[in-house]
């Protein structure tokens, strides 16, 4: 078996909207592809040995010990490795159970699809599966100790991309109201919501944490002082810089017994309490001095340790934090115990479970050796012998829920302490004998006040209530259920996808909100570009959603993007379907036109079910879309007689319809006429059937967002087929003598929606420059020469510069082909390099013609038309028209006579 390709799904995509995180192998099973399991001598015994725990997999059969009845009955090699790669990922501890595998178009060579919890672990899972499924097959095993270092690898991944358990908490809280966040890949910032509704987290401080309150909160000798000011109860210290200045500090504080820690430690790091001589003082301060330059010594007060977590201003959570420590049974020394405790599998190493395994350092020899023990001491029953001096989760400890027993004096001083300090989140530590009496009744003392607080003690306390201190967090960031997501539009299609969606960004501009969106040509941000190229995936979504000034999001999206990616957003408001042509098939394993609309049904399917997907009602894949998608329904169509749109009307539905000569909203009994669509630019005069489609999805898109009439008829009249807002899309030139059209159409369907203009020229010659991407299947450049044949007078067949592997020459063979077929007599030209066809074309170009260029490079070949010396770029309509001109030829703007 080889593995081909491995792909990684992070959003709705063709194999689910549900499940997100998918992995898509192409594998190619080789000399396996004739040869079910069944006839692969003692594999189903090997896999049973390798892997028992497939027992637990149903499969198809419905039941417990399905899948390995199928693997003994025979089943093919790729449906075994989907299993497999499961089952690796099950086993460290990552519950997945989503897999697909589908045979492709190409014998022996299969689709496998699988769900993963962590990336990297998704894809070594799916590595993992093929080595093993294939050393089954050579050697009839797969060595234990190989399985072992599977899983070992599996689980480091896991664990070194947990989130941790306090950010893990608010983010599952923030899914579980529907608020979409992402990591930012910087500084571990996690970023809640979309666009201008969005706010950030880094562990437990957010975008409204004050920088004062947490320079003040990481210098515990200000925070005291601060405190001390305001008469809260904290204890007696000092802090030293030199060992020389420890005696006069113990003096200070009023003797022994003391506490030495570094001045800006954390997680109890270099931290010693209760120290009762000089010797032991010592010892810390050498402990403190490898966390921190300066020293604090303070007064030790005796009693339990508490953290009071406070969340915008209230006490949210309060827990007991008891040290590391074993409890006796009368028989095990504390060194098995110890090996006991740390077998819980709630207890793992730092962060990564809700209690940490103990470990033992200077100062837990220390204590032994002053409660009497060793390691080989024996416990009595329930005797307890305590490890750690500190109470931190993070040295073993455990936590004791308190909330319900605090004081309410208690409760009204950190509060207080909360707003001194200045933080939105905060965790305060205080040594009291008695968390239910105040703190000045049994001498209880504020020690510490915690920036970005740990909340593993609260949403997972060792004894007690759980309490839901994410809850607290994500009120206060998005209170009243404040909007945490921004409008978002997606557009797909075959053909019309960027020149609608520039027209719905347009649009939504009339509003007045700042619009973000992604097209072929780049990403912009309200009226300026921010990053060029064809960017109509998954990233270049994500930038406009991370983009803190974006109030909507339009967004174009390819079915590149969606193979490779899945979608950046998993769900939309609008999702916009234009219509379903073969173009790039053969391409990613999507052969057919029904494939290719199962393919860009996932953007009607991903949207939200109080959403609209607008759909072709003409294109009858399209139209069929409706029943895949649990979203609103709103259709548009260029015939206002589609017995489709009028049953719809009928039941209360939203049409958009070309009625009359004029685009209109039909709802119920209302029809909101919008403009003529002569008048129109972007439709030619109303002569450009598939500009008028294009208006109606956009318009549609806008109404079911409820931008007003007014506000669509203002962004339809203003918005040009123009160099500045559609380049490349039915550019128009007037150069003088003849005019050039610049349009990207690149296939079948995109040539006739361009004919359905190009006939309508009735001066001079029609002159093609054609060609198409080298990647498209040879029927594809048959049908391109074909319909050139029957659209234009006269063609120049030229290739893109990038063949996109294939021989160079071929694609203009196969045209010709076509051509040839409509006419023998046809006259053309074959001229492969592009600029060379382009010039050649203007120059022979007779008087009051057209000539249309068909470029790889819209760029390229507008600057060869520029070169030709005073051009203007004119938007023809039925009578007149103001031309849009070039600013950088120096040419004003007129009125020139209609040329259709």
């Amino acid at each position: 078996m080889r593995i081909l390709k491995i792909q990684t799904l992070r959003g709705p995509n063709y194999w689910s909207i549900r499940r997100h995180k998918l992995i898509v192998m192409r594998l190619d099973l080789e000399n396996l592809a004739e040869t079910p399991s069944n006839e692969i001598p003692g594999f189903y015994e090997g896999l049973v040995e390798a892997l028992p725990s497939l027992e637990g997999h149903y499969c198809s059969p419905g039941c417990r010990g399905g899948f390995l009845m199928r693997v003994r009955e025979g089943t093919m090699m790729g449906h075994i490795v989907e299993h497999v790669a499961l089952e690796l990922q099950e086993l460290a501890g990552m519950h997945v159970g989503f897999g697909r595998t589908r045979e492709t178009s190409t014998s022996g060579v299969y689709q496998v699809v699988f769900e993963y919890l962590n990336e990297e672990a998704g894809r070594y899972a799916g590595r993992a599966a093929v080595r093993l499924c294939q050393s089954i097959v050579d050697r009839g095993r797969y060595p234990k100790a190989e399985l072992e270092q599977d899983l070992q690898d599996l689980k480091d991944l896991w664990r070194d991309a947990a989130l941790g358990p306090s950010t893990e908490s608010i983010v599952k809280e923030a899914e579980k109201r529907g608020i979409p966040w992402m990591q930012l890949g910087a500084r571990f910032l996690i970023q809640l919501g979309y666009g201008v509704n969005q706010k950030r987290m880094q562990a437990t401080m957010t975008d409204n944490t004050g920088i004062l309150g947490v320079e003040l909160a990481c210098d515990k000798e200000a925070t005291k002082r601060i405190l001390a000011s305001t008469g809260v109860p904290v204890p007696k210290g000092t802090v030293i810089n030199f060992l020389d200045d420890l005696p006069e500090a113990i003096e200070y504080v009023g003797g022994y017994p003391i506490v030495i820690k570094p001045l800006d430690g954390n997680h109890g790091r270099g931290i010693t309490i209760d120290i009762q001589n000089w010797e032991e003082a010592e010892a810390a301060y050498d402990a403190a001095r490898q966390v921190s330059r300066s020293i604090i010594v303070e007064r030790y007060y005796k009693g339990r340790d508490h953290r009071v977590l406070v969340v915008d201003g209230k006490v949210v959570a309060v827990a007991e934090r008891v040290p590391a420590h074993v409890v006796g049974d009368g028989r095990s020394t504390i060194a098995e115990l110890i090996e006991e405790t740390n077998k819980d599998p709630n207890r793992g190493d730092g962060h990564d479970k809700v209690l940490t395994k103990i470990e033992l350092d200077r100062t837990s020899y220390q204590l032994l050796e002053r409660q009497g023990y060793t390691l080989d001491s024996v416990l009595a029953k329930d005797e307890i012998c305590y490890l750690r001096a500190t109470a931190n989760l993070s040295t073993g400890g455990i936590a004791v829920d308190r909330t319900d027993e605090i004081h309410p004096e208690n409760v009204w001083l950190a509060q207080r302490i909360v707003k001194i300090i200045g933080l939105d989140i905060a965790g305060i530590d205080i040594v009291t004998s008695d968390i239910s009496r105040p703190l000045r009744e049994v001498e209880g003392v504020i020690v510490e006040v915690n920036a970005a607080p740990g909340f593993r003690m609260h949403v997972a306390p060792s004894q007690g209530i759980p309490r839901n201190v994410a809850g607290a967090v994500i009120d206060m960031l998005f209170p009243n259920e404040q909007a945490s997501r921004i409008p978002i539009l997606s557009v797909t299609g075959t053909n019309g996808k960027t020149t609608t969606t520039r027209l719905l960004a347009h649009i939504y501009k009339q509003t007045g909100k700042v619009v973000g969106y992604t097209t072929t040509d780049g990403t912009y941000i309200g009226d300026y570009l921010v990053e060029v190229g064809d960017n109509t995936g998954p990233q270049s979504a994500q930038l406009i959603l991370q983009d803190p000034t974006v109030e909507v999001a339009v967004l174009e999206t390819a079915r590149g993007g969606i193979l490779r990616s899945g979608l950046a957003f998993e769900a939309a408001n609008v999702g916009v379907v234009l219509n379903v042509a073969a173009d790039h098939l053969g391409i990613g394993d999507i052969d057919t036109i029904d494939q290719l609309a199962h393919l860009k049904s996932v953007v009607a399917e991903a949207v939200y079910p109080d959403g609209y997907a607008v759909l072709n009602a003409d294109d009858p894949r399209v139209a069929a879309i409706a029943e895949r998608t649990k979203a609103n329904i709103a259709y548009f169509t260029m015939n206002p007689e589609s017995e489709l749109v009028r049953n719809h009307i009928q039941k209360g539905g939203v049409a958009a319809v070309y009625e009359n000569g004029f685009l209109s909203i039909l709802k119920g009994d209302w029809t909101h006429r919008i403009e003529r669509a002569e008048n129109i630019p972007l439709t030619m005069g109303g002569r450009a059937p598939f500009m008028i489609a294009n208006a109606l999805a956009a318009s549609l898109a806008a109404f079911v967002q409820n931008v007003s009439i007014e506000q669509i008829r203002a962004g339809l009249n203003t918005f040009r087929a123009s160099v500045s807002q559609t380049p490349g899309r039915m550019n128009l030139f007037n150069l003088g003598n003849f005019h050039a059209l610049v349009d990207y159409a690149h296939n079948p369907h995109s040539y006739e929606a361009l004919g359905s203009f190009v006939r309508n020229w009735t001066n001079g010659d029609r002159i093609g420059v054609i060609g198409g991407p080298g990647d498209r299947r040879d029927q594809d450049f048959v049908a391109l020469g074909k319909l050139s044949a029957e659209i234009f007078d006269y063609v120049i067949v030229k290739e893109d510069d990038d063949t996109r592997g294939r021989v160079r020459g071929s694609a203009a063979e196969l045209i010709v082909q076509g051509i040839k077929q409509v006419n023998p007599n046809y006259e053309f030209e074959v001229i492969l390099d592009e600029t060379q066809a382009i010039n050649k074309a203007l120059d022979i170009t007779p008087e009051n013609s057209l000539v249309v260029i068909l470029p790889e490079s819209v760029n390229r070949a507008i600057k060869l038309i520029k070169a030709r010396g005073v051009v203007k770029e004119e938007v023809p309509q039925q009578n007149t028209t103001p031309a849009t001109v070039d600013s950088q030829m120096g040419v004003t703007s007129s009125v020139v006579n209609s040329i259709i």
